[in-house]
C-alpha cells in the first residue's frame, strides 16, 4: 500500500503542479505576436505531451524516492521539477524569453544529471527521463530561437 501511495502523491503533485503553472502563466496575447521559427508546434500539441511528461517524471521520482529518497539523484530530482515550474513564470509571466534562457539551460543540464545519477540506482527511473529530455532539448531550441528572433 505504501508503494502506490507514493506513486499516487508524486504523480498528482507533479500533474497538479504542472497544471497550476500552465494555467496561470498562459501564452497569451505577448506570445501570439512573436515571430516564430518553421518547427514551432501548434498550441494543442503542448498539453498532451506535458501530461505524460508530468507522469513519467512523478514515477521516477516516486522510485528514486522508494529506493534512495537521501540520494544525490533524489536531490538533483527535486531541483530540475523547480526549474521546470520556474521556466514559465520567466519566460510567459516576464515575457522574457532571454530569462526563460536563463532557466532552461540548467533545467536541461538537471535532467541530463538526473538520468545519469538514477541510471547507478533505477535504470528505469534513469529512461523513464529520456523523453522529458528530449522535450527540454527540444524547448530549449525553441526558446533560443524565439529570443534571436525577437
Amino acid at each position: 500500500m505504501k508503494t502506490v501511495l507514493t506513486y499516487a502523491l508524486f504523480i498528482a503533485f507533479v500533474v497538479m503542479a504542472g497544471l497550476l503553472s500552465g494555467l496561470t502563466n498562459m501564452p497569451g496575447e505577448w506570445y501570439s505576436t512573436l515571430e516564430k521559427p518553421f518547427f514551432n508546434p501548434p498550441s494543442w500539441v503542448f498539453g498532451p505531451v506535458w501530461t505524460i511528461l508530468y507522469v513519467l517524471i512523478g514515477i521516477a521520482g516516486a522510485r528514486i524516492w522508494q529506493l534512495s529518497p537521501r540520494s544525490a539523484a533524489m536531490q538533483v530530482w527535486f531541483a530540475q521539477f523547480a526549474l521546470n515550474m520556474l521556466w514559465s513564470p520567466t519566460f510567459f509571466g516576464m515575457q522574457s524569453p532571454a530569462l526563460g534562457l536563463f532557466v532552461i539551460f540548467p533545467l536541461l543540464a538537471s535532467v541530463l544529471v538526473f538520468i545519469a545519477k538514477a541510471r547507478r540506482i533505477d535504470p528505469l527511473s534513469s529512461w523513464l527521463f529520456v523523453p522529458y529530455a528530449a522535450w527540454v532539448g527540444f524547448a530549449t531550441l525553441l526558446n533560443a530561437t524565439l529570443f534571436l528572433m525577437n
